[in-house]
């Protein structure tokens, strides 16, 4: 260290002593120890004594002494007490000097300088695996993606035909239902599903010169199938095609329906029927129902009303029910209206339901706006709803005498 100030020189002989816990030993020709010092507790050799064979303690030394190279460094050695120390060996005429260094805290801190980089290491490798299980599954959720694009136009497809057909369907349905007219008494309706296709039909016709008939019936539940067998159901009533039973007599009609409709299989569907047949010369009329909400007669402006009903099962729940009809005299300027279940179990936007009563409350008042009573009805009706759409099929027939 030529050149350094004398306080340099001694600072850096200080660090050395204090840092890397300088020790020593001065070994003979004949690998004795002729002299020791500095920290040679530090390694484990603070028992060497003078004389003693270097190899007693210093076992490291075996097959380096004598040296075949001068200076000879053994790098980071173990030592005592998990001490690491670098051991430098100097010619000295015959004799050599061991110089130990403590080198603990650097191979401490390569130590964990390697484990950082093994550690990052793995990091990088399970990154890299992450990546490529993220690409996999990307390219799986893009095949994915893809396949569920083409199944939604598919099924967009299906259902832009669905619709046209449901709404063919419902057509047919409708060109189903008579038309209104106004002789000799007045005969109107209002038809509202709740899908597109409904499970509610209707309609009215004479039988004969002398009879006129009509009738609602409800199949239970709405969609397709209800739909489908309450067309079939209308088919029957207006084609009166039950053999052995005269469609003049209410009874008749029910016993016959109730033994062709029973519910055998679980598919099956019961429904609900009010039937009536009027002779206009008498105003004579004979009704009975299956299970179905009562007729609503309202005289006299609506200073009087009646309920039409005979309680009985619905049509398809009992084999071999029997079924009863009633009759009364239609009195003049009277209103007769029909109704399947869903004109009057309406639920506000609150919740609440709509009675039956209240019901024949709103119709009666309607009644006195003949004959825009169905559409001040209808207009009643929806406002309860809060403008949604009903929740069940609302069907009404009027017939005013």
């Amino acid at each position: 260290m030529m050149g350094l100030p004398r306080t340099v020189v001694d600072a850096l002989e200080a660090a050395t002593y204090r840092d890397h816990a300088l020790a020593y030993l001065h070994i003979s020709p004949e690998f004795t120890v002729v002299g020791a010092g500095g920290a040679l507790e530090n390694y484990g050799l603070d028992s060497i004594r003078i004389g003693e064979s270097v190899f007693e303690r210093a076992f490291v030394l075996e097959g380096v002494l004598p040296l075949a190279e001068a200076p000879y460094i053994l790098p980071s050695v173990e030592m005592a007490h998990g001490r690491c120390a670098d051991l430098r060996l100097f010619p000295d005429g015959e004799s050599t000097w061991l110089v130990l260094l403590d080198v603990t805290t650097e191979r401490d801190q390569a130590r964990r300088m390697q484990q950082k980089a093994y550690e990052m290491t793995l990091l990088e490798e399970r990154e890299a695996d992450l990546n490529r299980r993220l690409e996999a599954t990307n390219q799986d959720l893009r095949i994915t993606q893809r396949e569920l694009m083409a199944s939604r136009e598919a099924l967009i497809r299906a259902h832009e035909r669905l619709d046209i057909e449901l709404a063919g369907a419902a057509r047919y349905v409708r060109s189903l239902l008579p038309p209104p007219f106004g002789e000799p008494f007045d005969a109107d309706w209002r038809f509202v599903p709740c899908t597109e296709l409904g499970g509610d039909a209707f309609g009215y016709h004479w039988i004969d010169a002398e009879n006129f008939v009509f009738y609602l019936l409800d199949v239970c539940g709405h969609g397709v199938g209800p739909c489908l067998m309450s067309v079939g159901v209308l088919h029957v009533l207006q084609s009166a095609s039950l053999h052995h039973v005269d469609f003049r007599y209410p009874k008749q009609v029910l016993e016959a329906l109730n033994e062709r409709y029973q519910m055998v299989n679980p598919a099956d569907l019961l429904f609900t029927l009010w039937y009536g047949v009027y002779h206009p010369q008498t105003r004579r009329l004979d009704y009975g129902s299956a299970g179905h909400p009562p007729a609503i007669l309202i005289e006299d402006d609506g200073a009087q009303t009646r309920r039409l009903a005979t309680i009985r099962p619905p049509i398809g729940c009992v084999e071999g029910a029997a079924y009863t009809c009633e009759t009364l005299t239609i009195p003049a300027g009277s209103r007769l209206y029909l109704v399947s279940d869903g004109a009057f179990e309406i639920a506000g936007p609150g919740g609440a339901m709509l009675t039956f009563e209240a019901f024949v409350d709103s119709l009666r008042d309607a009644a006195s706006a003949y004959p825009l009573d169905l559409d001040r009805l209808f207009d009643r009706l929806t406002q309860l709803r809060g403008g949604e759409a009903f929740e069940d099929d609302c069907s009404i027939v009027r017939l005013a005498f």
